[in-house]
Order: structure tokens, then sequence, then C-alpha cells
């Protein structure tokens, strides 16, 4: 009778821990979104002393002779600290199903961006080397205009529970851009729509 009361013992108190680690996780962790429509707008600057404001749900995809510029205006709606470490970017429309690239394959930002809790912030990349093999298609995509998908890998302040946020860029009749959620993916943890 004492083995059982101590294995039924020990056994809850494990669920307690597992669920008190989740609990605790959950409160660190981040979840990106645009930001809302009627958010000000976010000022966004490049190393070689480009500016850009980039409004509340929109982004700015720009080219210039020897570069391209790509923002998003993102608020944080999650209860943790979000640190944006990555990215991949889609040129052609995605329709359908398309799974996020395997996160070896996503190209590290500059520098790392957080974004606090209920705050708004932003994603930023410029392309300067026209031999890199998505400067072209990139500069296509922005020209034309048409549609765009930037995949964004972050994770909590202490640089865990990764997740992969999937942003689609649509272009706006009158030269703005849109940016809205597709979809986000567990890194780390199960997903839980397998």
């Amino acid at each position: 009778m004492l083995a059982l009361a101590t294995f039924a013992a020990v056994r809850s108190g494990a669920r307690t821990a597992r669920i008190a680690e989740r609990s605790l996780l959950a409160s660190l962790r981040p979840l990106l979104a645009p930001s809302r429509m009627d958010d000000s707008p976010v000022k966004v600057g490049f190393m070689d002393d480009k500016w850009f404001s980039v409004p509340g749900g929109g982004a700015v995809a720009e080219t210039e002779d020897d570069a391209l510029y790509l923002a998003i205006a993102v608020r944080n709606v999650g209860s943790g600290i979000a640190v944006l470490h990555g990215w991949y970017l889609h040129t052609e429309p995605l329709t359908g199903e398309v799974p996020h690239p395997a996160v070896e394959e996503f190209r590290r930002l500059t520098r790392d961006l957080y974004i606090a809790p209920g705050e708004i912030g932003f994603w930023q990349r410029a392309f300067r080397d026209p031999e890199d093999p998505m400067f072209a298609d990139a500069r296509r995509a922005i020209e034309e205009p048409r549609r765009l998908a930037v995949d964004v890998v972050y994770g909590d302040h202490e640089l865990g529970q990764r997740s992969i946020t999937r942003f689609a860029l649509t272009p706006r009749p009158d030269g703005g851009w849109l940016a809205t959620v597709a979809r986000h993916w567990n890194v780390d943890r199960p997903d839980p729509r397998s």
C-alpha cells in the first residue's frame, strides 16, 4: 500500500511540475501579427541611412538601383518578449498548404530585433548584393508588383520557444503594401495541427 501511495504521489508531483512548466513557458511566449491599421507608423532605418515610415498594418517594399528594402510593421500579441532571429522570402505567390522551409534555410538577421509584449515593432531586410540569387527575383516581385511572403523565425528572450510566422505582403492600388498573417508554426514544440 505504501508503494502504491508513493507511486501516486510521485506521478502527481511530476504532472504538477509539467503543468507549472507549461504555464511558465506560456507566460514567456511571443506571437507576432501585423500591427493594426490604426497603429502609429513605425520608423525603420537601414545602415545606409535610408529611412521609411511603415504604416500600421502595412509594409514597405522599395527598389533602388543598387538596393532593395523590405520592412513590415508588426505587433507582439503574445505575453513574452519577441526576439526576431531570421527570415525567408518567398517571391512567388503561395497558395494552399505550403510548409515553411527548414530553419537552417532561414537567413539570419544582421541584428536581433526585440518587440515587447503588446507593443509594435518591425521586421526589416535590405538586399545590397546584385549577385545574391534572390536579388533579381525580389526586384521583379516588388516592381511588378505582386504578392510576396516572408517567413520570420523568432523566439522568447531566452532564445527558446521558436516560432515561425508567415507574413503575406499584398500590393495596394495606392502603391503601398498591406501586411497580413498567413500561418504560424511551432519550431520547438509539437504542432497542434498535426
